[in-house]
């Protein structure tokens, strides 16, 4: 997403990303920083062809001497694209992560359902997703865990939890909010190292000059472990193609892209060779596999 007109490519994804759905009613959680703040305007681009109608809130936890900075941000920023916004004050002192974050979502929850909203939109990314990949790993969690951060969950009765970013670099939507010149905040407590999601981000900074396609390969790992927890239709169709490849012995050295488009011939019912690697291809008719064929061939 590194283009020239990185509000597009926002817009776009949120709009062909299929995590919100057409005419919902989206209560946005708006913190006053770069990322939710292009998430914000970016759904208020894309909010009249997905027929969206949108409210926002800001939740101020109490424990912060500069969040009067965010809230005025967010004031703005309401007020410019004409969003009804809430701004919730947490009666809640507590300092340690998980409270602090089911407070918030208590507070989002109460606001949703006086909005009438049936989805809050929360602004987590992609490095976000690496994050919750990496601290579950470390916690030696499960494939709950592991799974990371769903695109869209259900978070209370009649409400759903949806993030239409996850998928997007934090630089693209601060990109994003140069190119609208919106005004945003940062936190200083991101830089506090003693939290321990802020250790795991300076480690994640570190290893992407020497990985430059390290949280797309996070959340490939994450989107595989989610569908094989889940038993899903396209997990079952990759284990299906495991095993025509394994009982040939050529599992090893598979490109994952090559793949993921024999899955998706199977799910469309389409026919062809689709080659994993040199010399080998699997042959799919009408959406279905019909054998493994050895031989010249360059990758499809």
């Amino acid at each position: 997403m590194r283009r020239a007109h990185p509000e597009r490519d926002v817009e776009r994804a949120i709009q062909n990303g299929g995590i919100l759905q057409r005419g919902e009613n989206v209560l946005v959680a708006c913190s006053g920083g770069p990322d939710s703040v292009a998430l914000a305007a970016a759904l208020h681009a894309v909010a009249k062809p997905l027929q969206l109608r949108l409210s926002a809130a800001f939740v101020n936890h109490g424990v912060r001497a500069s969040a009067w900075q965010d809230e005025c941000v967010v004031l703005q920023l309401a007020a410019q694209y004409e969003i009804p916004l809430e701004v919730l004050a947490l009666k809640s002192r507590a300092r340690d992560e998980q409270r602090l974050r089911n407070a918030r979502y208590d507070a989002l929850v109460a606001a949703a359902r006086r909005r009438g909203c049936g989805v809050i939109a929360t602004a987590h990314h992609a490095e976000d997703q690496s994050e919750t990949v990496l601290l579950a790993l470390l916690r030696g969690a499960g494939p709950s865990g592991l799974g990371g951060m769903p695109a869209r969950r259900p978070l209370a009765p009649e409400i759903e939890l949806a993030r239409p970013v996850v998928g997007i670099p934090s630089e693209t939507l601060r990109a994003y909010c140069h190119a609208k010149a919106l005004p945003y905040a940062v936190d200083p407590t991101n830089a506090q190292r003693g939290l321990r999601r802020n250790a795991v981000r300076e480690a994640l900074t570190t290893l992407r000059p020497l990985f430059p396609g390290l949280d797309r390969a996070v959340a490939r790992a994450a989107e595989l472990v989610s569908e094989e927890r889940d038993a899903t239709q396209r997990a079952q169709l990759r284990r299906s193609i495991r095993e025509q490849l394994g009982a040939q012995d050529n599992l090893r050295d598979i490109d994952f892209a090559h793949v993921e488009a024999a899955v998706r011939a199977l799910e469309q019912g389409r026919s062809g060779t689709f080659y994993m690697k040199p010399g080998i291809a699997l042959r799919i008719q009408r959406g279905a596999i019909r054998g493994v064929k050895k031989g010249d061939g360059a990758g499809s």
